[in-house]
């Protein structure tokens, strides 16, 4: 790793403003990452284009993240059956025929309350509740945007609250090598105190309560209630042809469809935990249990296709052609582990943290480990990533300056998932834009007056608890 200066910020700087600019996220992620390769390797730009596209390539060498590019793949494929077999056709007029889900309202409740319930993966989350809940907003006329809102506003930050899930597995095992004495004790005792993860699931259940929204989903919503779904110039993140299959009529399809593969894939990963962590599921290997997971929801859809009646041959092209829908989700995901993997060997993460220091006064220090990790995690676009940057780093100042490391791991826990939820280059944005099949800049730009607004009151909440317990 190069030594840290101000220069270590300008890749994942770049690939913000431009995908914000642009509308274009997988050409700005590569501007960023040939950025990175060109300030680690000189002055030269070509052998830095060399560079950057073999660093990209080389992320597939990581079996965890060659995983997560398949995971994509593969949920597009078990999308595709499930949507050519009638299931989500079928789930939607069972909902409206026992009248479960009667009006736009129950609708994003459906969505919220499948985010609080299916904890155990953030993507895994997003996509059973976009995946549940998209056919029912565009049957009543609820925005898309405020979709991948709801569900953005469920996963992360209902995931960092649990300790037995694949993220509190990650957390508990950076925790594990810092010197404090009972790590799963304070990371249970840090829950409390994550109060942005609180602040976004509790603003997103007001957002339905009273119907507010600011800004740019009050016009998202309006354009919906109009009958159109999407903006003229907007791309949605999956293809329509796998959301508009008109090949089987909707009388034929089954509600077990859509909910068996997905209530498979459900109950598979917390299996795969304790597969791979030989009994112990804060042990797990998060991305082999998900993988597990989505090829078995995959097979279970294809069984039942072919009990309806369905070729092999049929489903074989349908799954090949649902894979290839998500095909540009995989290359941001790959792109963005890319960026990440640059920013690392130039220590974007270390001089963010560096530049703290150990001369901010300690009632400050809650609030500035919380804006740090935001910043760091908005920049590199990774909430993990930031969670392994900045636990080493305040857990021992905690410990140092004898403040409760609880509330400093909080801190850092909501730096890294306020970052997250409101980057334009972090994976689970752009999967909560492929799940709700809305434009991934249309979503960053109406959940970002969402996410700080509950950053405020996080901020807030850090202030206060560091005044209370210097």
């Amino acid at each position: 790793m190069t030594e840290p200066g101000w220069a270590s910020l300008l890749p994942p700087l770049i690939a913000i403003v431009l995908a914000i600019v642009t509308r274009q996220v997988i050409p700005s992620l590569f501007a960023g990452i040939w950025l990175g390769f060109w300030l680690l390797g000189g002055l030269n730009p070509f052998p830095a284009l060399a560079a950057a596209i073999e660093g990209s390539i080389a992320v597939l060498a990581s079996p965890g993240d060659a995983r997560v590019i398949a995971f994509a793949l593969v949920i597009g494929a078990m999308i595709g059956v499930i949507e050519y077999a009638g299931g989500v056709r079928g789930f939607v007029r069972t909902m409206m025929e026992r009248q479960w889900v009667d009006s736009g309202t129950k609708a994003q409740w459906l969505a919220w309350g499948t985010g609080i319930v299916v904890f155990i993966e953030s993507n895994l989350t997003l996509l059973v509740a976009g995946s549940v809940s998209r056919p029912l907003f565009d049957r009543f006329r609820i925005s898309r945007e405020r979709l991948a809102y709801l569900i953005d506003s469920t996963s992360a930050p209902i995931c960092i609250l649990i300790p037995l899930n694949a993220w509190g597995a990650f957390n508990l095992g950076l925790l594990g090598g810092t010197e404090v004495d009972d790590p799963l004790g304070v990371f249970v005792a840090a829950i409390g105190l994550n109060f942005y993860a609180l602040a976004a699931v509790l603003l997103a259940a007001l957002s339905i309560r009273f119907g507010f929204a600011f800004g740019p989903m009050g016009r998202a919503d309006a354009r919906t209630a109009g009958g159109d779904l999407l903006w003229p110039d907007a791309t949605p993140m999956v293809d329509p042809r796998l959301l508009q299959d008109e090949e089987v009529d909707s009388a034929q399809g089954q509600a077990r469809t859509m909910v068996l593969p997905i209530a498979a894939l459900v109950v598979m990963v917390p299996f795969g935990l304790w597969v791979t962590g030989d009994g112990n599921l804060a042990a797990g290997t998060g991305s082999v249990a998900v993988l597990w997971a989505v090829l078995t929801g995959l097979a279970v859809a294809w069984l039942l296709a072919l009990r309806a009646g369905h070729s092999v041959d049929d489903l074989m092209q349908v799954s090949l052609r649902g894979a290839g829908a998500l095909l540009p989700v995989a290359i941001i995901l790959l792109l963005a582990l890319a960026l990440g993997s640059v920013t690392r060997e130039l220590g974007t993460g270390a001089f963010l943290a560096q530049v703290v220091g150990a001369h901010v006064p300690g009632l400050l220090l809650p609030a500035l480990v919380f804006l740090v990790g935001a910043f760091t995690a908005f920049a590199i676009g990774s909430s993990w990533g930031t969670f392994a940057i900045m636990i080493p780093i305040a857990i021992p100042l905690a410990l140092n300056l004898d403040l409760p490391p609880a509330l400093l791991l909080a801190a850092a826990l909501s730096g890294g998932v306020f970052g997250d939820h409101a980057s334009p280059i972090s994976d689970t944005t752009v999967v909560a834009s492929m799940a709700a099949a809305t434009d991934h800049i249309d979503h960053v730009r109406t959940q970002l007056p969402f996410a700080l607004t509950a950053a405020a009151v996080a901020l807030a909440g850090f202030l206060i608890a560091g005044a209370l317990v210097v």
